[in-house]
């Protein structure tokens, strides 16, 4: 079998931006909406079924900043500035093709930031609870969701039956699977695919049948391929943090450059949202949406042990010999967390860990890669020495974390 590359699959991926243009423009030649989405926690389903398109807008381009920071305070999430510098420059054709924008309130950052986009562009904002564990936030999220359908209704005057919702869910159901049996190859001890690799498997329009299809065809030939041997000589990553989207993938690259294998992504480009599907039987679609979205353990949910959890959880699947936090600059939750996330990892899990945080600039990369050669040293030590666990006191002398 030959390899994947040459099969297909990872070069439509790299054509990602154009492929979903394509299908974007020719959709709203139609006359379908295009509605821009901000974050995973909206229910792209919603969207699907009031027969409309789902385009993610998040930025990673960090030549649409300096446009923000005329507007933004330099100080700001790179991601968040990103995404609005697309609005200065009006240079997204999603952006200006969107007849909705749909935001949600979960960082501080992005609710204001939605404040000036609005000016530009018609808004929604979904009001999401942020207290995970409560029933009456569940109640809440719930209710939100069901104005949500009301306002695509009225707004685009198409009812969103049930049945139309369930087959919306059951497209984004195949989607998580196909990218859950994706990622699980990554469990092997020489996986057939890098996480760079793994991550561009991903698209700005959700539930694309070509998408699928090819999604599918990877899936085939990967399982098809032959090991890596020496992939098994690369420190086993676990990846948590900031979502990395299409064009701020630079840290995971470096890692990877540098002897590293990131067998796992935690954030919100990776794992989390995959990991629970949406109950296709339920008497109320509504419902079983708002619960699956409203159980992803984002960090602005407080308490958020729910991702602690995931992080124990993966690092143990996944065989993980070391966990990376990457905290995108000034983005405040992820960085609090960060404590948490570095006490579990060290002292529970019992595995090095290094916290990386930087913008989308690589001004800071010769730094960054200092650190992640120290720490893949300290796992290869470890390796060497037979040990299961290196005492936490050892991995800080040989990889000194500035962020404590």
């Amino acid at each position: 079998m030959t390899h994947c590359d040459a099969d297909g699959p990872h070069e439509w991926f790299r054509r990602m931006i154009s492929n979903c243009l394509q299908y974007a423009r020719a959709a709203h030649a139609e006359g379908r909406p295009i509605i821009g989405i901000m974050c995973e926690f909206t229910p792209r389903e919603i969207i699907m079924a009031a027969g409309a398109v789902p385009v993610c807008l998040c930025g990673g381009s960090a030549a649409t900043i300096p446009a923000a920071e005329e507007h933004l305070p330099a100080n700001l999430c790179p991601l968040i500035k990103s995404t609005y510098g697309y609005s200065v420059l009006r240079n997204n054709p999603f952006l200006e093709m969107a007849s909705l924008v749909v935001a949600e309130t979960t960082c501080d950052g992005k609710k204001k930031m939605y404040e000036l986009l609005s000016e530009r562009y018609p808004m929604y904002v979904l009001e999401l609870p942020q207290k995970p564990h409560e029933d009456s936030g569940l109640a809440q999220w719930c209710e939100t969701l069901r104005r949500f359908k009301a306002e695509l209704e009225l707004r685009f005057g198409v009812p969103i039956t049930d049945e139309a919702l369930r087959a919306a869910i059951a497209n984004m159901n195949q989607e998580r699977r196909l990218r859950r049996e994706l990622a699980a190859l990554m469990k092997a001890d020489a996986p057939p695919l890098t996480g760079r690799q793994l991550l561009d498997f991903k698209s700005r329009v959700a539930g694309m049948e070509r998408d699928l299809v090819q999604l599918e065809l990877a899936l085939v030939a990967l399982r098809s391929q032959t090991e890596l041997p020496a992939r098994q000589n690369r420190v086993r990553v676990l990846m948590t943090g900031v979502p990395m989207v299409h064009g701020a993938e630079w840290v995971l690259d470096l890692v990877e450059d540098h002897g590293g294998l990131v067998v796992a992504l935690e954030n919100c480009t990776g794992l989390k949202p995959i990991l629970e599907d949406v109950d296709e039987s339920s008497d109320d679609p509504i419902h079983a949406l708002a619960v699956k979205y409203y159980h992803l353990p984002c960090s602005v949910m407080s308490p958020n042990d729910d991702r602690l959890n995931l992080i124990r959880e993966l690092a143990l699947e996944y065989r993980a010999e070391c966990v990376i936090e990457l905290v995108w600059q000034a983005c405040i939750t992820y960085d609090v967390e960060s404590y948490r996330v570095k006490r579990l990892v060290q002292e529970e899990i019992g595995v090095p860990y290094l916290g990386i945080e930087t913008d989308y600039s690589v001004s800071d990369s010769a730094r960054i890669t200092v650190r992640v050669e120290a720490l893949f040293e300290a796992v290869l030590q470890r390796r060497r020495s037979g040990s299961p666990a290196a005492p936490v006191s050892a991995v800080q002398e040989a990889r000194p974390d500035d962020k404590t």
